[in-house]
Formats: C-alpha cells, structure tokens, sequence
C-alpha cells in the first residue's frame, strides 16, 4: 500500500498547499513513527497524518487514527521539535487529512480536521 500512500500523501500536501498552509517537511521518519506532512498554518506548526480508506465498511479513514496512533504521532512530533529546535517555542497542532474515493466518480473526498486530537 505504499505506492497508493505515496499518492495520497502527495494528494494531501497538495490540498494544504492550496489552504495557504507552507510545508516544511515530509515523511519524518524517527525510532517511534512517522510524521507524514509537517507544516505551518498561521502562527502554529502543524503535524498531519494523512489517511486514506477505499471501503468504509470497516472504520472511516479519520476513525483509523486511534489512540495508539495518536500516541505515536505525540511521540514523533516530539522528537522533531528536539531535533529541530527553531521550531520549538510554536504552538503545535495535529491535523488529520481523511481521504475516501467517492464511489461514483473518480474524484476524492478531502476531510481537512484542523486539531484533531491534542497532546
């Protein structure tokens, strides 16, 4: 699924990059998880997780960022603002980007939820 994350990922930064928001990094990779889109909106430094579900049988592309991702994402927003300490006196906030394809068209339905979840 990594091929089709790549492209919702790039889906998703570029929907933000049209909300006005600037992206500072991508795919931070650490020792607890992984960032997908690190970015900044207004005066906050914004972490998001992009999600994207093709069947919404089971849970909603937002309801799979439980707590135990949650957690993860908590952790790995962390260790980027010790490794990158300019960015460590900004306000923070965790974002999600839901993704689910319509089932009639070939278009995507974006779900930007500002403040998701809180540390």
């Amino acid at each position: 699924m990594k091929a089709s994350g790549d492209q919702f990922e790039e889906l998703a930064a570029q929907y933000l990059l049209e909300q006005r928001l600037h992206i500072i990094d991508r795919n931070f990779r650490c020792k607890v998880g992984e960032i997908d889109i690190i970015a900044l909106h207004d005066k906050h430094l914004v972490f998001v997780e992009v999600r994207a579900r093709s069947n919404s049988r089971f849970a909603s592309a937002a309801a799979s960022v439980d707590r135990r991702k949650q957690i993860k994402l908590i952790r790995s927003a962390s260790l980027y603002l010790q490794m990158c300490p300019q960015w460590a006196a900004m306000a923070c906030r965790f974002d999600v980007i839901a993704i689910e394809p319509r089932q009639s068209t070939s278009d995507n339905n974006i779900r930007w939820i500002r403040g998701a979840f809180s540390a």
